[in-house]
């Protein structure tokens, strides 16, 4: 167990940057994918991977919770020094991201007419997007169950191990890709057939890390699965509320993204396109603010277990320095350097001319944006969901309210200033909740 004294900033920065470079690795899929199927198929065959992407990416977000939730009551099962916990914790997880993968395959099919009905690319698009789709569904299981591994891998801090799972998980699924699509010529039903194969490769290489390190530290010699602990009515359902309050929260919460990206699409394709890179780089901060937002999550939740309030405070304050600190280099990096970075990404001058406009209030969210990123992962790591719930409720109203005021006069300024007003009040939301959540301690 950690001390207080022992997590100081070096120790923070040393659990940080492995989590930083594995979530950089999950751009650097899609970017493959589509320089594989870009090099080697047609158009058609780039937007069907464009559509499979999305939904899934849209799918697989909406369970988010099972990294979170597990993340949290890990962390607080080795603060209490509850290995049998620990490993009851990683029971249910798995149990409930195997479940869940299986109930999307068995919707595959209402899942698949409604997301088509929702896009429109054209019936060749469309057909390829559909066997990508019914490829790659069956990887869903493994998938969520990837989830809960690596948030119990975060909940023990084995931050490197997490960043060797997500090597291995991205490595193999960027070798695949250019085996099935490129050199076996299948096309968008290789990239999806990589993925698959990829996930579930995953599922058995970290299940085994994690296997291995729990039974070593079995030193009692119990059984490794107790599955009357597993079962647990009172810890079922303290599992099942906390991962519907956090399923609810990222919805509210990726209800908030959409809806910008819709208002952005009403000025035009130009300011669209411009919004859609300025997100990119906001998206790339969020590596970085993650990073101490996840190591928090572990320290946090190992205080409260243990019940020592002198390390919860030490985890918060040290970790809140940091990520304010990166906080002002990433937004600096963005107003004195974003348009080299806005270059890079689209060589239309009328784009790159609407991101400039915009750069300024881009770098001011990333500034102000690290205090949301610190209390979701505060929150996260002592299971205090249904605050977190009820924050994003609180935090959309105020966005909503922001853009009507705002937008309406000042455009698309205005809407940038109500998303920034957003990330404040999700933070502001939250606050007011943390009194009782240190008193608790």
């Amino acid at each position: 167990m950690t001390e207080p004294a022992t997590i100081s900033y070096t120790y923070i920065l040393q659990k940080a940057w492995p989590i930083i470079l594995a979530n950089a690795a999950v751009p650097l899929l899609g970017l493959v994918d589509t320089a594989v199927i870009g090099n080697v198929g047609l158009v058609e065959d780039l937007g069907a991977i464009a559509f499979g992407a999305l939904i899934f990416s849209f799918v697989y977000w909406s369970f988010g919770f099972l990294r979170m939730g597990t993340t949290g009551f890990t962390a607080q099962a080795v603060g209490a020094g509850d290995e049998v916990e620990i490993r009851a914790v990683l029971g249910r997880s798995v149990l409930l991201g195997l479940g869940l993968g299986q109930g999307l395959i068995l919707l595959q099919v209402p899942i698949r007419v409604v997301a088509f009905a929702l896009l429109d690319g054209g019936a060749d698009v469309e057909t390829l997007a559909g066997q990508y789709f019914m490829i790659r569904i069956w990887g869903a299981p493994a998938t969520l169950t990837n989830f809960a591994l690596m948030g119990l891998l975060i909940g023990l801090g084995n931050s490197k191990q997490l960043l060797l799972v997500q090597v291995l998980l991205n490595g193999l699924n960027i070798v695949l890709d250019v085996l099935f699509a490129g050199v076996l010529g299948l096309g968008v039903a290789g990239i999806a057939l990589g993925t698959v194969v990829a996930e579930w490769t995953t599922v058995l290489f970290a299940g085994l890390l994690i296997y291995r390190e729990l039974a070593a530290r079995n030193t009692h010699g119990q059984p490794f699965l107790s599955l009357a602990r597993i079962l647990e009515p009172a810890a079922l359902r303290k599992t099942l509320l906390a991962n519907a309050d956090i399923m609810l929260r990222t919805l509210l919460l990726v209800f908030s993204f959409g809806f910008f990206i819709n208002q952005s699409a009403l000025y035009g394709a130009v300011v669209l396109a411009a919004n859609h890179i300025l997100m990119q780089l906001i998206s790339f901060a969020a590596f970085f603010l993650d990073g101490y937002a996840f190591v928090v999550e572990s320290l946090v939740g190992s205080a409260l277990g243990a019940g020592q309030r002198s390390r919860f405070d030490v985890a918060v304050r040290r970790s809140t320095v940091l990520a304010a600190i990166t906080a002002i280099l990433l937004a600096g990096g963005v107003w004195w350097g974003g348009e080299l970075a806005v270059a890079g990404l689209t060589d239309l001058l009328s784009v790159r001319t609407a991101a400039g406009e915009l750069l300024g209030l881009a770098a001011i969210y990333i500034l102000l944006s690290f205090a949301a990123f610190q209390l979701d992962g505060i929150f996260i790591g002592v299971s205090y969901t249904a605050q977190m719930r009820n924050a994003a409720a609180l935090s959309l109203a105020v966005f909503l309210g922001a853009w009507w005021m705002l937008a309406t006069r000042w455009g698309v300024s205005g809407l940038w200033w109500a998303m920034i007003i957003y990330v404040v009040a999700r933070a502001g939301a939250l606050a007011l909740y943390y009194p009782g959540l240190r008193r608790a301690i």
